[in-house]
């Protein structure tokens, strides 16, 4: 009797292939975002989706933030459409970034979905980063 793992087939290996692949071109994670940040190779905008007093209390360094709710076309204008958004919001528990994923990708930006969010990062082991109360991207939703 096979074992609860292989009591499904795994997929051929070009299925899978395929299917991680993919999975790579939705999203990215807090080790490689802190690597670029390293490396000084940041070329997509972080922004944390939360809300202004969540993103106050601490945030990842260099994120900007722009609440989901305010992912609007006239709030992007400035962004080229090539701009690549990776969006985070508190972490696993929280599908904020999903859903400015589906925005941003709907207004016709590039997005990448940074696994773990906030959690991740403190997971591994990374400092957040304390914004001072007008430091937010757009206005407070107040």
């Amino acid at each position: 009797m096979p074992s609860l793992v292989r009591d499904i087939p795994a997929a051929p290996s070009a299925i899978a292939l395929m299917h991680f692949s993919n999975r790579l071109t939705f999203e990215t994670d807090c080790s490689d975002v802190h690597s670029s940040q390293e490396a000084a190779e940041v070329d997509f905008v972080l922004v944390d989706v939360r809300g202004p007093l969540a993103f106050e209390r601490g945030h990842v360094p260099g994120a900007i933030n722009i609440p989901t709710r305010l992912l609007t076309a006239e709030g992007l204008a400035n962004y080229p459409k090539t701009t690549l958004f990776v969006v985070y919001c508190a972490g696993p528990h929280c599908n904020g970034a999903n859903k400015a994923a589906v925005k941003l990708a709907a207004l016709g930006y590039p997005v990448k979905e940074m696994l773990g969010g906030v959690t991740g990062w403190l997971d591994e082991g990374f400092q957040l980063s304390v914004a001072q109360p007008a430091r937010s991207a757009f206005p407070c939703e107040c």
